[in-house]
């Protein structure tokens, strides 16, 4: 213990420390290129290699593109839904309605407006005239899948239906409507009507005389021009007297939306905000026949091309598509984890 040589196990070893490796220098890559282990910097952008954009990249590529047809699909559904039950577009394609709507404007036509409340007098409504106007041509029977093409083609504006019409409310069911008072006036329920804020400039409210009732359940109703307007006044001694079901009425137009200059809302006029129009009609009168000689013909309404139901249709079907998109990557992430 009290020996001066150094302990078993202390001390530095017996041998030298240890010399590099000859041939290391040679072994290393020349400056300013990429190694080749697995701490190179292979594939590093600038390096003169393209980028590899990887499998994710691909399979998120290949799910959009699988998944494109889906989006398709479901817009073109929400599109034909929002078509038949809450907005479409439709083109007046002639004078009937002037200067209210002039030949080539385009309106919305409201389809859910009349679910929360009555139809109004003043209102301008679309309506199907057959069985009333066109009560001669025979009810159109066509299967499911002319149904549906036919949706198509009046998605896009194509179609062109000849029993449809666009007209102003003026009686509802009821009402006791007559022309003319002494200054000339169509009075409802005694009410005169002050039109010079719609009527064509220089037409009369009526070149025929007529005194009508309103059956219950049933409209009259009148074009802005009178003029050239073939409304209720012409139809007469059609079945239903002139008149309209009301549910014939398709929706009701509150908006010019082409060409932009005309643009504008279609509001009621305040003549029909008068209060003794609600008063109770008085007894009905005899139906005078109609000079159909001073009533020329109108065209029918077409539906025609918006892009509202299918931009809505896809504003829909996005987040649609997208909430099943995310729903199937977690399933599939969840599969992952059980696996692993």
């Amino acid at each position: 213990m009290t020996g001066s040589s150094p302990r078993e196990g202390f001390g530095p070893p017996s041998w030298g420390p240890p010399e590099p490796a000859s041939g290391l220098e040679e072994t290393r890559p020349p400056a300013g290129t990429a190694g080749t282990g697995a701490t190179g910097d292979q594939g590093r952008p600038g390096d003169g290699q393209p980028e590899d954009p990887g499998p994710g990249r691909k399979r998120r590529r290949r799910g959009f593109l699988r998944e494109l047809p889906v989006l398709i699909v479901v817009a073109l559904v929400l599109a034909l839904v929002i078509k038949a039950y809450v907005v479409q577009a439709f083109y007046i394609p002639s004078a009937s309605m002037e200067n209210t709507l002039d030949i080539g404007d385009r309106v919305l036509v409201n389809k859910l407006v009349y679910d929360f409340r009555g139809i109004a007098r003043g209102d301008i409504v679309v309506f199907d005239g057959s069985g009333s106007w066109d009560f001669n041509e025979p009810p159109a029977s066509p299967g499911i899948f002319s149904r549906f093409w036919g949706d198509i083609e009046g998605l896009v504006g194509v179609s062109h239906d000849s029993t449809i019409y666009i007209k102003r409310v003026i009686g509802l069911p009821g009402d006791h409507v007559r022309c003319c008072n002494a200054k000339g006036q169509i009075t409802v329920n005694g009410v005169p009507l002050n039109e010079r804020s719609y009527l064509y400039p220089g037409n009369a409210p009526s070149a025929s005389a007529f005194n009508v009732t309103v059956p219950p359940g049933r409209l009259w109703v009148m074009g802005d021009h009178r003029a050239v307007s073939y409304d209720s006044r012409g139809h007469i001694g059609d079945p239903g007297g002139g008149t309209i079901p009301e549910s014939a009425v398709l929706g009701r137009a509150f908006v010019i939306i082409w060409p932009p200059s005309r643009w504008g809302f279609l509001n009621i006029p305040a003549t029909f905000e008068q209060p003794r129009l609600n008063a109770p009609a008085a007894a009905a009168g005899g139906s005078a026949a109609a000079d159909a000689a001073a009533v020329a013909a109108g065209t029918p309404l077409r539906p025609a091309t918006s892009p509202l139901p299918l931009a809505l249709g896809f504003a829909g079907a996005v987040p649609v598509t997208w909430l099943q998109r995310s729903a199937r990557r977690r399933l599939s992430a969840r599969r992952r984890r059980c696996r692993g």
